[in-house]
């Protein structure tokens, strides 16, 4: 975990999922397996606690597949119960990790190491759990709203790198240089 800043707002980024890593039920996803669920229902896709569906925790804000994975940004319902739980955990560094649920739609398995390669899933939810069955998916910032600062005045562009603000930027900027390379 990464933990930047943390504010009363609820606002947090991360990886909900990574490419290319085997996770703890042998599924590896590929880049690309999230591209039909975000043209057509990211408005779906909930956000839970634990994969819990009688729990929703938040919403998401923004969605995108980048050159690391399923990037999201969200926003915790803090008059919700679970939910004021969950950033408390957050805040203390107790919990980090995200997974998803989803459908597989295209895939394939290695006969030798039982991997499932996923090439398409129907994505359904990301949930806040404790244990992610890919490692490498977590909360990386729980964030403020307020705008990126002027890059011109140093001591604001310090103190936006440690509050997490530049998270933003940096995820835009990662994404623009993979569609320029693509």
């Amino acid at each position: 975990l990464d933990l930047k800043s943390l504010d009363n707002h609820g606002r947090f980024a991360g990886y909900a999922s990574v490419f290319n890593v085997v996770d703890s039920q042998r599924d590896i996803i590929l880049r690309g397996a999230f591209a039909q669920t975000l043209r057509g229902r990211t408005g779906d896709i909930k956000f839970l606690w634990q994969h819990q569906q009688e729990e929703p925790i938040g919403t998401f804000e923004r969605m995108l597949e980048d050159r690391r994975g399923l990037y999201v940004e969200g926003q915790l319902l803090l008059n919700v119960r679970r939910a004021r739980e969950a950033h408390s955990l957050l805040k203390a560094g107790a919990i980090n990790g995200l997974s998803i649920g989803y459908s597989p739609v295209r895939y394939t398995i290695d006969s030798k190491t039982g991997v499932r390669r996923l090439a398409e899933v129907e994505l359904w939810e990301i949930s806040l759990v404790t244990f992610p069955a890919n490692a490498a998916a977590n909360v990386t910032v729980v964030k403020q709203r307020e705008a990126i600062p002027d890059a011109h005045d140093g001591r604001q562009w310090d103190a936006a790198r440690r509050t997490g603000q530049l998270i933003e930027l940096a995820s835009t900027l990662d994404y623009a240089i993979g569609v320029l390379r693509d």
